[in-house]
């Protein structure tokens, strides 16, 4: 991480995007995670599904349930269907 850069990660317990303040994953976290995992699929799926099973035991999700926030944290990287 550069000097005054702040990384798209996670801030707890909102799950707001530290640099950018939007919901997490926003879109350079995205891009990041795909690269990071770029041969390892099931990885990167089963690393998402871990940290939405965190983001509902921290804060419960109110608006649009935990299949919305399944969908904002894993469906995006499931490919087609999961979109």
């Amino acid at each position: 991480m550069s000097r005054g850069r702040r990384e798209h990660v996670p801030s707890r317990p909102t799950w707001r995007c530290r640099a950018c303040g939007i919901a997490w994953p926003c879109s350079a976290a995205k891009l990041r995670l795909l690269a990071a995992y770029r041969e390892a699929r099931p990885a990167l799926l089963m690393h998402l599904a871990t940290l939405w099973v965190e983001a509902e035991a921290e804060r419960p999700a109110r608006d649009g349930g935990a299949a919305a926030r399944y969908r904002r944290f894993v469906g995006w990287a499931s490919g087609r269907g999961g979109r």
